[in-house]
């Protein structure tokens, strides 16, 4: 009796052990399509690894990114937040951060889950991509850096991988700068040269040292375009490990497995203490880019060889907790930061952008397409293996869910929009806590998801939506991304209303004729929009043109303007 007892008791204090305090790795994938992967129906591109997170642990088929950009969806994956309530969600057209040296970034009054999950003893690392700021007033201030919001340890970019960033993949910016700055310059010359032939000729007399200066200021502000621009690749594509650059400009050769190889090691470092890894990926953001082991290697040409590259690296990562028996006691999460970057098509014609599914819209869109993402979370003998959960799950959950797990303090002095998954993915509950889901674009908010308790519908209204271009297609291709504004929405009055339940492709709006509840949903939204948008707080925002503008004082070089910052 007294072994049995003993048994007993160390079965207990195992399995108390097993439930607090868990090593925690966070898996996120950029522009990664919700049909791109084997356990979300893909049968053509080789997704393993991922898949087997699937098999062993919950798959979410109802995940939704707080966002459909990268900036503002990170941000709020970070803080459990909208991203509205941070300052990371843009009133401009530009709803992300496009340069390194930008003085916009994650504020540090912001508490992350990594600086909770720290000050409970964990060792925390971020590998990979960051994209959410790092200086304020100089070039070394780190005010916005990972190292600055809980993290020990961090290798990888601040800013995103760019077209840019890799020779002969085009740029981003140069549609954009020619629409935006083609007429500005025309008229500005035009404008010089009439004052110049005006004071010829005596019509006008413009004091000649006033025109030197506009010649003079209209001949630099164009070099520092021209500069930064033909720079761009050094000024803004680096790697950092800590607060050092240790390559400048970024070299793809072999970079997933870099990343890999940082990831593993810390691993190994940390065998015999808590870790929080959160390992970022640059894939399947453009500009794309495989290592020689899977180039040419999938189906979908080069976009495919990013896919199948970033499952092998998950592979890596899962067979490491194996070596170190650290399986059991560790919770993987796998996720994208929004859908499918569904304009992506390359110089050559080739599709560089993934796959939705059966989803409307992508990436930059509330559509589905762009905001249910890929949810993966596995954790032997603790949450069920091979369970799907269809019920509304954010990326914000992850926030609550890890620090509960942690036994830390959630904030008390602010609102925490994720909440605890693990009375879902434990089967203690069958319902997700979000009755409803506010889904912005950009900071305007765009659509609301509406699951009733008592119902298994679920309910989305647009207020607007995105103009298509060309009309017929699924996304803006003319412009590249959908913007959230202007000529380039349409508001709709009444909204329109689909039941993702029953039209989960949003093809058909409901109407008062086809749904006899249309104005009694459409009035219960309202409600909760007035309640929501009543708990917002003004905060200053991070995105606005003086905070994304470029800032030469806060350009981070590792050696010089004249050795065009270059490092390896």
């Amino acid at each position: 009796l007294l072994f049995l007892i003993i048994c007993q008791c160390a079965i207990n204090s195992v399995n108390t052990h097993h439930v607090s305090n868990p090593n925690v790795i966070l898996l996120m994938a950029d522009d990664l399509g919700i049909g791109d992967l084997g356990c979300y129906g893909n049968r053509t591109l080789r997704t393993p690894n991922i898949d087997r997170l699937a098999e062993e642990g919950v798959t979410l088929t109802q995940h939704i990114a707080a966002s459909p950009l990268c900036t503002p969806s990170r941000a709020a994956f970070l803080t459990g937040r909208y991203p509205i309530r941070s300052g990371m969600a843009a009133f401009s057209r530009v709803g992300v951060f496009l340069f390194s040296a930008s003085s916009g970034g994650l504020p540090s009054e912001e508490i992350t889950f990594s600086e909770l999950l720290k000050q409970r003893g964990y060792a925390t690392a971020l590998i990979g991509k960051w994209h959410l700021g790092m200086n304020c007033e100089s070039s070394n201030d780190f005010c916005h850096h990972p190292l600055s919001h809980g993290f020990d340890y961090f290798y990888g970019l601040t800013v995103t991988n760019f077209r840019d960033c890799k020779p002969g993949q085009g740029s981003v910016f140069l549609k954009g700068a020619q629409k935006s700055l083609v007429i500005p310059i025309q008229i500005a010359g035009i404008t010089l040269v009439s004052l110049a032939i005006a004071q010829y000729i005596g019509l006008l007399k413009v004091p000649f040292q006033a025109l030197g200066y506009c010649l003079l200021i209209t001949a630099i502000s164009l070099a520092v375009l021209i500069f930064f621009f033909y720079h761009f690749r050094h000024l803004n594509c680096f790697l950092m490990r800590d607060h050092q650059i240790i390559q400048q400009p970024l070299c793809y050769e072999n970079l997933t497995q870099r990343l890999t190889k940082e990831a593993v090691q810390f691993i190994g470092r940390n065998t015999d203490t808590p870790f929080l890894l959160v390992l970022s990926y640059l894939h399947v953001h453009t500009a794309l880019y495989a290592s020689k082991n899977f180039r040419g290697k999938s189906k979908h040409g080069l976009y495919g060889d990013a896919v199948e590259e970033m499952d092998w690296s998950v592979g890596q990562v899962l067979d490491v907790l194996e070596k170190y028996n650290l399986s059991n006691n560790t919770l993987v999460y796998f996720t994208s930061d929004q859908g499918a970057h569904v304009e992506e098509i390359s110089s050559s014609g080739e599709v560089h952008g993934g796959y939705n599914g059966i989803y409307k819209g992508g990436k930059s869109m509330n559509w589905e397409g762009g905001i249910r993402v890929p949810g993966l979370l596995r954790w032997p003998g603790v949450i069920q293996a091979g369970a799907y959960m269809d019920e509304p799950t954010s990326n914000m959950d992850i926030f609550p869910t890890i620090v509960k797990l942690a036994e830390a303090q959630l904030p008390s002095d602010r609102i925490i929009d994720g909440h605890d998954l693990m009375p879902l993915l434990q089967g203690k509950v069958t319902r997700s806590k979000h009755e409803f889901l506010f889904h912005y674009c950009n900071a305007y908010l765009n659509a609301v998801r509406w699951h009733p308790g008592n119902s298994e519908s679920v309910w989305k209204v647009f207020f607007f939506t995105p103009n298509f271009s060309p009309e017929d297609s699924n996304g803006c291709y003319d412009s590249h991304v959908c913007f959230c504004h202007g000529g380039f929405i349409t508001w709709h009055d009444p909204p329109l209303l689909y039941d993702l339940s029953r039209d989960p492709e949003e093809k058909v709006p409901l109407t008062p004729e086809t749904e006899s509840r249309f104005h009694e949903i459409l009035r219960v939204i309202q409600l909760a929009v007035d309640k929501h948008t009543r708990s917002l707080q003004a905060v200053p925002d991070q995105l606005s043109w003086n905070n994304l503008l470029w800032k030469p004082w806060l350009q981070p070089c590792c050696s010089s303007l004249l050795q065009s910052c270059y490092c390896d």
